[in-house]
């Protein structure tokens, strides 16, 4: 349709009816058991949608308990701090996998007893599994056992799990994955509710399994954490990916695609993360001699993790196996565009040609002609693309999500998440005038709610400061008196 004032085409999506209209309370506070095989400080896309789920459920007002790996040697229940608030972590026995930086193996003799004992303690209302393998096998059954109610979400593709294994020979890798989605669907059949993060992974998921009734969930993101007021700039032109180093991020396409870019453009990518294709990143980057213009930073902290999105022109994303991509959705509330392979669920978060382009996976060619087009793009045609970042991730917001899922949990019957409304898909052009002003209001208004927060922090930090004082004083004055006292004493004697 069109903007009958300014002629500029729409999707009819509006923002502002997105967020709020449809967020309800449950009447009362749960208590949640969020069971992962992967959880911070684990750094992957998985780990940080169970940590902002519990997070966000603490801070409306129910009991969240993590059941996850033990990172190191200790194991044991734990208070600890995710998302910024305090939740309980009980931390079950697990292994460092050899061929893997960080993910661990469950000792699973014990993870069925440990979850029984658990769930006796607490009488949790529900348990979400965050996936179908070792943790949440066992914990299903300890859940059902005790008949308590149990929600699945989907994170993982079958590719991501052979690639893994070290006992599986390449040429039976199909008959392995066919196996995978079969075993799967044996589990998912067990639980009361099933979703995934996007409609088409959960399409992915049914036509693999034979399942009804996936429901669709965006994972969700509070945009207001990726706030800024920097226009994208291709002065200089820079090309962030961040995520996993790891194989089917296929990454060494990005690196082959920067190589076929004008070396007068001046192009520098930034890769954040870490994992096992980060030796041969560094080598196939000098092999492609650009080894000066690609940075490898590592794992970011929290608060350095919006600056490096503001920093960038354009995020890349040329995995070919992604459920949904968070790390997409936060470079798209960051007002960034985004060039991505198109395959799986990313087609989703990129409107080819609207916040982006997409390009076939693999196609080192084509994904370079994709950056060159935002790469080499004026200040217009960059915030054109900016501005329908922001507007499409307006449907992914995280309260939409958390009202989603308190109502799952107590057995309601729930809509999906707007990302899955027929608006939400339909080509944007140029946003019309009146979003046009919604998108700057949107931005205003996060970036003042992100700054109210940074005073209510700034606040915390000094009465801390001044209580630390305080404290130190009444010890010295406590500590003066002891002397005097023991000197008093000894007089006396």
């Amino acid at each position: 349709m069109s903007d009958s004032k300014t002629g500029h085409k729409t999707n009819g999506f509006d923002p502002q009816d997105l967020s709020t209209s449809a967020i309800s309370v449950v009447p009362r506070k749960l208590t949640v058991v969020i069971a992962c095989d992967t959880f911070p400080p684990d750094i992957n896309g998985a780990a940080r949608f169970a940590e902002r789920l519990a997070g966000g459920l603490v801070r409306r007002g129910h009991d969240v308990h993590i059941i996850a790996s033990a990172y190191n040697s200790s194991h044991g229940t734990f208070t600890e701090v995710h998302d910024g608030v305090s939740m309980t972590v009980h931390r079950l026995r697990s292994f460092k996998l050899p061929q893997h930086e960080t993910l661990r193996w469950q000792w699973p003799f014990t993870i069925g007893s440990e979850a029984s004992r658990i769930f006796a303690e607490i009488k949790p209302d529900v348990v979400h599994i965050q996936s179908h393998l070792i943790m949440g096998r066992f914990i299903v059954h300890a859940a059902k056992k005790a008949g308590i109610r149990v929600v699945a979400t989907n994170h993982i593709m079958p590719e991501n799990l052979i690639k893994y294994s070290v006992i599986i020979p390449p040429f039976l890798e199909d008959a392995a994955m066919r196996w995978a989605w079969r075993d799967a669907g044996r589990f998912f059949r067990k639980v009361d509710a099933v979703t995934t993060p996007t409609r088409r992974a959960a399409e992915l998921l049914e036509g693999a399994t034979g399942l009804t009734d996936v429901l669709a969930i965006s994972c969700g993101i509070d945009a207001s954490r990726f706030k800024n007021s920097t226009p994208p700039s291709n002065k200089p032109p820079r090309v962030l990916f961040l995520g996993r180093l790891d194989y089917e991020k296929h990454i060494h396409n990005l690196l082959k695609a920067v190589a076929k870019l004008p070396k007068e453009l001046g192009v520098e990518v930034e890769l954040v993360g870490k994992g096992g294709e980060q030796a041969y990143l560094e080598e196939l980057a000098t092999e492609l001699g650009i080894r000066g213009q690609v940075h490898f930073y590592g794992h970011i902290t929290e608060e350095d993790l919006p600056k490096a999105y503001e920093r960038c022109t354009v995020f890349a994303m040329p995995s070919i196996a992604e459920l949904q991509s968070i790390a997409t959705m936060e470079a798209m509330a960051s007002g960034r565009p985004v060039v991505a392979a198109d395959a799986m669920a990313l087609p989703h978060l990129v409107h080819d040609g609207d916040n982006g382009y997409l390009f076939p996976p693999d196609d080192v060619d084509a994904f370079a002609d994709r950056l060159r087009r935002v790469l080499t793009a004026d200040e217009i045609e960059l915030e054109r693309l900016s501005e329908n970042s922001l507007h499409l991730i307006k449907s992914h917001d995280i309260q939409r999500t958390l009202a989603i899922f308190e109502k799952l949990y107590i057995g309601e019957n729930v809509e999906q998440s707007d990302d899955n409304l027929p608006a939400y898909s339909e080509p944007i052009g140029r946003l019309s005038e009146g979003l046009h002003e919604q998108i700057l209001s949107f931005r205003r208004r996060r970036e003042a709610m992100a700054d109210r927060v940074e005073e209510a922090t700034e606040d915390l930090r000094e009465k801390f400061e001044e209580m630390r004082e305080a404290a130190q004083k009444v010890d010295h004055r406590v500590r003066n008196a002891v002397k005097k006292a023991r000197k008093r004493i000894r007089r006396e004697r």
